[in-house]
């Protein structure tokens, strides 16, 4: 199941909103609307974390104006959603037989809990 891109900062659980890239070669960091995938070398902020960002001394930060909305659902959310809510609705296995368990031709033994029900003999 695919989840929704998270805030690369440690610990931020929130969604990201903005992706954080790098330009080394122009000393520049930029701040712009989430990217529609994940690359390597940049990093994905919540709102937050985006808006509070400063650039490393010496450095220009070059941030998006407006608002920063998060993305839409992807058929692949729709898709997982789908699949999360089969599994949850699929009726559970009938518990393994054990060993200890008699088998008797003919007879069913049941176990309740601790205890075993034993049909009566002939």
């Amino acid at each position: 199941m695919r989840s929704p891109r998270r805030c690369s900062r440690n610990g931020c659980p929130r969604q990201a909103v903005a992706t954080l890239t790098y330009v080394y070669s122009d000393s520049t960091a930029v701040v712009g609307p989430l990217a529609a995938f994940a690359e390597p070398h940049t990093y994905d902020l919540c709102e937050p974390h985006a808006r509070s960002l400063t650039a490393p001394r010496g450095w220009e930060l070059v941030r998006h104006d407006g608002d920063f909305a998060p993305p839409p659902p992807t058929t692949d959310d729709l898709v997982a959603l789908a699949d999360a809510v089969r599994e949850a609705a699929r009726p559970p296995a009938p518990p393994p037989r054990t060993d200890d368990e008699e088998r008797i031709p003919g007879h069913q033994t049941g176990r309740r809990g601790h205890l075993r029900v034993i049909p009566p003999s002939h």
